[in-house]
């Protein structure tokens, strides 16, 4: 199962990876700042599109991801939540078309779609949500895992980043800034190459692809602020683990702030994130738990990221329902995250 907190355990994306300065704003020169105040305002999710249930008509014939269900007492075992789609398949276009139908009512722009390469699971549901997306409005790009084979590589990078964006780019669902395609790299792929190998990634992706590209790393440090075009973190989960409301409300009025200026200061697009809750334990022994406080914990993190002005916000997550972080419908929530977020979304995107 394609989980990820043993990685983020392991990499520092439950925290800001703290790495220090080092001398290759050279390097960095090839990847040019983009002004924030060109960037129109996003708020996207992170969507995960490996959910397989034979039982659904056009969907992927198979199972993937869900585990000992039971469809009477409405428990998954491999989920905190159950979703009120039920064990749907991410290949199945009405489970698609919902999802999208909700988001735009909730005011999300778009997604960040997990990908794990070519011809995987996630990567044969692209198209349909590609096709779907462009139907309701709403943006599409991909969270980029993992850098494929064993001998990980610049050079593997930047060809498999290629071949991805010569594949789907020319979507018209496909997010952009300025005309050139954007794509967002997940701390593993960050940390499996290193930061600095990364601005060799992204020179030969400009070179080698036409319209070039807009890279967001995930990871805020002065190092990713040289190399990358945007900052983020996929999940604020390590930070906020045994914090009171107050405690929450704290933290992210003082790393929010820092967050975005560490991006602007350097002419890149800052993106928060904020999520509504975090609980892994039904699969992880003990696992790590973030208290919801009813939604007051989505709503601080929400005040809190719109008084920091980023250029994009991001939710963790709409459907990662092994991390109990998502924000789709359930049966133990309802669809309180969805009016949520429309308040929030709706205040951030009118600048109010």
């Amino acid at each position: 199962m394609n989980t990820r907190r043993d990685f983020l355990c392991q990499m520092g994306a439950l925290g800001t990876l703290a790495l220090g300065r080092s001398s290759f704003v050279c390097l960095a020169a090839e990847s040019p700042a983009v002004s924030h105040q060109d960037i129109s305002r996003h708020v996207l999710a992170f969507y995960y599109p490996w959910y397989g249930n034979p039982a659904a008509a056009g969907g992927s014939r198979r199972w993937s991801h869900w585990r000992d269900i039971d469809e009477n007492a409405k428990t998954i075992g491999s989920s905190t939540h159950y979703p009120e789609l039920g064990p749907y398949d991410s290949h199945d276009p009405k489970v698609i078309h919902q999802h999208c139908q909700w988001a735009k009512e909730a005011g999300l722009t778009g997604w960040i779609v997990s990908w794990w390469g070519h011809g995987s699971f996630e990567d044969q549901a692209t198209p349909r949500i590609l096709d779907i997306s462009a139907k309701h409005g709403l943006a599409v790009t991909i969270y980029y895992e993992t850098i494929p084979g064993q001998a990980k590589t610049p050079e593997s990078a930047a060809k498999d980043i290629v071949q991805l964006l010569e594949k789907y780019a020319a979507h018209p669902a496909w997010l952009q800034v300025e005309g050139k395609p954007v794509v967002f790299i997940y701390g593993r792929a960050v940390g499996e190459i290193g930061v600095a190998a990364w601005a060799d990634v992204i020179q030969s992706v400009n070179k080698s692809f036409k319209r070039g590209a807009i890279f967001q790393g995930d990871q805020f440090s002065p190092k990713a602020a040289e190399v990358f075009d945007g900052l983020h973190t996929y999940n604020t989960a390590g930070h906020l683990r045994g914090k009171s409301l107050e405690e929450v409300k704290s933290w992210c009025a003082e790393t929010f702030p820092r967050w975005v200026k560490l991006a602007r200061d350097a002419g890149r697009i800052s993106s928060l994130t904020v999520i509504p809750g975090y609980d892994d334990t039904k699969i992880r022994k003990p696992g790590l738990k973030v208290e919801r406080y009813e939604g007051q914990s989505y709503i601080v993190q929400w005040e809190a990221a719109i008084a920091a002005e980023p250029d994009w916000v991001l939710i963790t997550s709409w459907n990662e329902w092994h991390e109990g972080s998502e924000i789709e419908p359930s049966v133990e929530h309802g669809r309180k995250y969805l009016e949520l977020t429309q308040k929030m979304t709706a205040r951030f995107i009118r600048r109010v």
